[in-house]
C-alpha cells in the first residue's frame, strides 16, 4: 500500500490517497478542487472505493458531492456530525468568505471506534474529538501511518475556538490515542508537512505539561 497527499483549495488543506497494488483506493477529506482531484486519480489509474472524512469542517469536505457522484462510492463520517455536512454554521463556511459549502449526507456513519475494512484496505479507527466533536483519526498498523486530520500536526494541535472545540478533549485525544502508537508511526496530519509520533513527542511544545 501506498499513500500520496493533494493539497487543495485556499486554506492548502491535505487530502490523502491510500491505493494498493490492484489500484483501488481510499480517498480521505476531499476538500475542494474536484477536478484537479479527478485529473490525478486518471492520470494514477486509480479506482476509489471509499471517502473516509476525519471531520466535517467546510475545508475538509469541499469536493465530498462531485468525488462522490463521479466514482459513485460511499462517504463515512462520525456520527456526532452527521448535520454538519449541509449546514455552513456547523461547518464553519458561513464565517469565512468564499460561499456557503453545502454536502448531502454521508451513506455511512461511524459510531465506534474499532477495526474497519474497507475494499481490501484494513486500518483501525479512533475517536479524537476536541478539533470538532466528531474527529476521528484512522491507523494503518501494517504501513505505520496514521490520518490525523485537525487533530495533530508538525509542532502544533488543532484549534479548539471552532463550535464544538474543546481543547481539554482534544489535549486527552492525543495523549491517550496518538501518543500511544509507536513512535516511527508516520502522521498525516490535515494540513501541514508530515511528521511523526516520536518527532512530536519530543518536540512539539504544544504537548508538554499537559495533565490528563
Amino acid at each position: 500500500m501506498n499513500w500520496f497527499p493533494i493539497p487543495l483549495g485556499p486554506l492548502q488543506t491535505n487530502c490523502y490517497v491510500l491505493h494498493d497494488e490492484h489500484r483501488q483506493c481510499l480517498i480521505f477529506d476531499p476538500g475542494e478542487e474536484a477536478d484537479k482531484l479527478k485529473a490525478i486519480l486518471a492520470e494514477k489509474k486509480l479506482r476509489p472505493v471509499a471517502i473516509l472524512l476525519t471531520h466535517a469542517h467546510f475545508d475538509h469536505i469541499g469536493a465530498v458531492d462531485p468525488i462522490r457522484d463521479h466514482y459513485n462510492i460511499p462517504v463515512y463520517l462520525h456520527e456526532n456530525e452527521k448535520k454538519w455536512l449541509a449546514d455552513p454554521a456547523r461547518n464553519g463556511s458561513a464565517y469565512f468568505l468564499g460561499g456557503e459549502v453545502r454536502v448531502r449526507d454521508a451513506e455511512h456513519l461511524l459510531k465506534h471506534e474499532g477495526e474497519m475494512e474497507l475494499g481490501g484496505f484494513s486500518f483501525e479507527v479512533f475517536e479524537t474529538p476536541g478539533h470538532s466533536p466528531g474527529s476521528v483519526t484512522f491507523y494503518f498498523a501494517e504501513k505505520g501511518i496514521v490520518v490525523s486530520g485537525d487533530t495533530l500536526f508538525m509542532g502544533s494541535v488543532g484549534r479548539t475556538d471552532l463550535p464544538g472545540g474543546n481543547e481539554k478533549e482534544l489535549m486527552k485525544s492525543i495523549h491517550t490515542k496518538l501518543l500511544e502508537l509507536p513512535e516511527e508511526t508516520i502522521v498525516l496530519p490535515g494540513h501541514g508537512p508530515v511528521t511523526t509520533i516520536g518527532d512530536e513527542m519530543a518536540a512539539n511544545p504544544f504537548l508538554h505539561g499537559f495533565r490528563n
